[in-house]
């Protein structure tokens, strides 16, 4: 295999670092649903009804066989530094979508991040 990553590999593992973002996003969801004053098992109980639970749930369980199967042809060494993907769109997609702060701090961070992933893309 050559050094740097096919488009291919490059591609699906941006899909799996969305897939995971996404799955966040249902995960916030569900816990904006659940009763603030209650008891850990009355919240609990409220996860097993919760749509947005379960669908994170499944999500995140097509996303393990999905890295599975990405490993089959990426070494595992090129193919994880792009779950830090995740860490950098997430906090951009929750401050769209639940109002949520993006310092200057945060901000320098993801582009860190990104660039971090380009070196590793190769």
């Amino acid at each position: 295999m050559k050094d740097g990553l096919s488009s291919f590999q490059i591609l699906v593992l941006i899909g799996y670092a969305l897939g995971m973002v996404a799955g966040q996003m249902l995960f916030k969801l569900a816990a904006l649903r659940l009763p603030v004053e209650a008891t850990t098992g009355t919240r609990l109980v409220a996860l097993l009804g919760n749509g947005w639970f379960v669908a994170a749930l499944v999500l995140y369980g097509a996303l393990s066989v999905m890295w599975v199967w990405v490993l089959t042809f990426t070494p595992l060494a090129r193919a994880y530094p792009f779950v830090a993907l995740a860490f950098a769109v997430t906090p951009l997609v929750a401050g769209l979508v639940f109002a949520e702060p993006l310092s200057l701090r945060l901000l320098v961070g993801i582009a860190v991040i990104a660039a971090g992933l380009v070196l590793v893309a190769g």
